[in-house]
This record gives C-alpha cells, structure tokens and sequence, in this order.
C-alpha cells in the first residue's frame, strides 16, 4: 500500500509540476508577441518590467505602482476584447502562443495513449488520435496538431491533414463505437492540404466518408474548435451531437485571405472577407451553426494556458454527463436533425426578408386588358372588310 501510495504522489507531483510549468511557459508574452492592435497594452507591459528592473536594481518598493498599472492593464484587455473585429478574432486564433492541441493531450488528458496508422497508405502527423480519461470520463480523443517548432509545423503540415489522417480518424472512430468510448474532437486546422498527392489519394472521398459515418456512430461525439477551423478540413472531424468554439477561435468555409483572393483577386482584403463570412463564435451562436462558446481568459487563451484548458475540460464533462444519459436512438435522431437542419433559420430569414412573386410582380390590370383586346378586334373588322 505504501508503494502504491508513494507511486500515486509521485506521479501526481509530476503533472501539477509539468501544469505549472507549461502555465508559466505559455504565459510570457514577449515584445513580439504583441498584435496590432494591443499597443497600449504593450506600453504597460512595457512600464511594468522597468518598474521591476527598478526595484531589483534599487531596492525602492514599486509594488503600488505595479498594482496600479496592471489593473490599467487588465482594463484595457477587457475593453480591446470586448469589440474586436471579425478579422483582429482571426489574428487571436492564429496567435503564435496560444494552447494547440499537444497542450490540451498534456494538461487535460491523462494516461494518453496515442493510437497511429490509417492501416491503408501511412500516419498522418496532422492529425492525432488516442484514448484517455477526462473528468473521470474514459474518450477517445481526436485532434488536429500544428506543432510548435518549425521542424514540427513542417511535419503536420502546418495542422493542414492529409487524407490518410481523415481515415486513421475514422478507423480509430470505429473503435471507439466498439468499446463505447465516447469521442472528442479539437479542431484548429486552416484547411485539409492541398497538395497534389492528397488530391490523388482520395482527400474529398476521404472527408466526405467522414461526415457520412460520423454521423451514424453510436458514441457521444463532442467537437469542439480551439483554434481554426476551416473549411471542410475542420468538418471532416467536426460531425458530433455538440459543436462548441472558444470564444476567440473562428469557423469558417474558408480562410479570409483565400476568400478574399477568389471574390477580389486581392488578399489585402482579407479583413472584408472576414467580416462577411461571419466566422466569430457570436456571430455562429446566433446563426444556430454552434451549440455554446467556452470562455476564454482575459487577453485570449495565449495568456492563461491553464485557465483556457480547464474551461475546455468542465464543458466536455458536463456535456458528456448529459449525452450519456439520453437514448442511443434519440441521440441519433437527433444528430440527425441538428445537422440536416442546418441553416435552415438563415435561410427562413432570407425567405421573410425577400417578397414573394405574386407581392413583387403587380398584376396586369383588367380593363387594360379588355380595351387591348377591343383594339385588337377592331383591327381585325377593317383588316377584313377593307
């Protein structure tokens, strides 16, 4: 018992210390880290590591004037947080320091497993899959990585999957159906890759068989955009009873640069493209497109790593808690009619908004039409008499 007690510690001081770390890591925001539109914050920033220097260097107590500038500080976040554009929300999702999904498998997962290998062509390094426990919950987990180092982001192909991964997703799904393992997925990918040897290899069959059987597996599927989510590389795993979006990530049938390079020719226009996709969590909440939207800390989920995992890992447990408890065939049926029902009210909305024919379109009046054919008639006699 002593043994088992002292391994259990241990291994339970190695995570809280591998969580503080990574907290503590990912929470160093340094001059470049900084985005446009985060100037003042950076000021402060800026203000309040002279102010350290100071004291370490002096000896003088600056801590009233730390305290006071951080509270501006977190002041300011609030405010540029509060009304961020559709494209500055892209720019937060893309943040070179924000959690990607190795982040989430090492602070949220425990005892992963890693699974590899789509049994047909080879393991794709974009997409990873494995089992583990949440929350007491034991999942099968699914994720798309981007890598954090350059040698790793050229390896996952900067989180864009090849269709190899989009199977190994699927066989992996099969699995977990066998067993009852319920599935989560963690979506942040710009897109499926576009290379000409995914096209040969099948990459639409590939993610349109996704979406067919995904739609059908007898498990709990809970998807959830942590990142990016474009277009059908995000939807090739991203067919579940719940869809959820931290609250600075974005959804969208593509990028704003590709769709601004189709419309205008111009990816300088990416910041119009953006807005007109209407790709922001709130704007997909109120389209009826997503299920909820997990909070993020103040200043994005770059600078509170820990923060934005736990959020991630309440609102999988207590989703998990209410889809175990339905009906295997009312959570079918009602996968089903989420997802056939999709769009339905954005389309009922433009149906109100544009009249119909009969309302558009004045009707002929009649007597018009009586003194048009009396003229007619009339023609008719002196063409025939004459």
């Amino acid at each position: 018992m002593l043994c088992v007690f002292g391994v259990v510690s241990h291994q339970q001081y190695r995570r809280n210390w591998a969580v503080a770390e990574m907290s503590q890591n990912s929470n160093r925001i340094g001059n470049g880290d900084y985005l446009d539109f985060e100037e003042k914050v950076a000021d402060l920033d800026c203000q309040i590591s002279e102010l350290r220097r100071l004291s370490s260097i002096k000896g003088i107590d600056y801590s009233i004037e730390i305290r006071r500038l951080q509270r501006e500080q977190v002041a300011e976040l609030k405010r540029i947080y509060s009304i961020l554009t559709a494209w500055q929300t892209v720019q937060v999702a893309r943040h070179p320091k924000r959690p990607l999904l190795t982040d989430y498998l090492d602070l949220m997962v425990k005892d992963f497993q890693e699974l590899h290998g789509d049994r047909c062509f080879g393991d794709d390094h974009a997409i990873i899959t494995g089992i583990g426990q949440i929350a007491r919950n034991k999942v099968l987990v699914i994720g798309q990585n981007k890598g954090k180092t350059t040698k790793e982001k050229i390896t996952c192909n900067f989180g864009c999957p090849n269709p190899e991964g989009y199977r190994k997703a699927l066989a992996k799904m099969k699995f977990a159906e066998k067993y009852g393992l319920p599935i989560i997925t963690l979506i942040d990918t710009p897109g499926a890759y576009p290379g000409i040897g995914a096209e040969e290899r099948g990459q639409a069959q590939a993610i349109a068989v996704n979406l067919t059987e995904m739609s059908r597996l007898k498990v709990p599927i809970i998807c959830i955009c942590i990142g990016e989510g474009g277009s059908g590389g995000a939807l090739g795993i991203g067919v579940g009873d719940r869809l959820a979006m931290l609250e600075f990530a974005y959804y969208s049938v593509i990028s704003p640069e590709g769709c601004a390079a189709i419309l205008w020719r111009d990816g300088s226009q990416a910041a119009d493209a953006a807005k007109a996709l209407k790709l922001t969590c709130k704007d997909l909440y109120k389209l009826g497109l997503i299920d909820a939207i997990i909070p993020e800390p103040v200043g994005g989920a770059h600078r509170n790593v820990h923060d934005t995992v736990y959020n991630v890992e309440k609102y999988i447990a207590k989703t998990l808690s209410e889809l175990k408890r339905m009906r295997m065939d009312n959570l079918l049926e009602n996968r089903y009619v989420k997802w056939r029902s999709m769009g339905a009210n954005c389309v009922n909305g433009i149906r109100r908004k544009v009249r119909s024919a009969k309302t558009r379109i004045s009707p002929v009046p009649k007597v018009a039409v009586s003194v048009s054919k009396a003229s007619r008639d009339r023609v008719w006699q002196h063409q025939t008499t004459g």
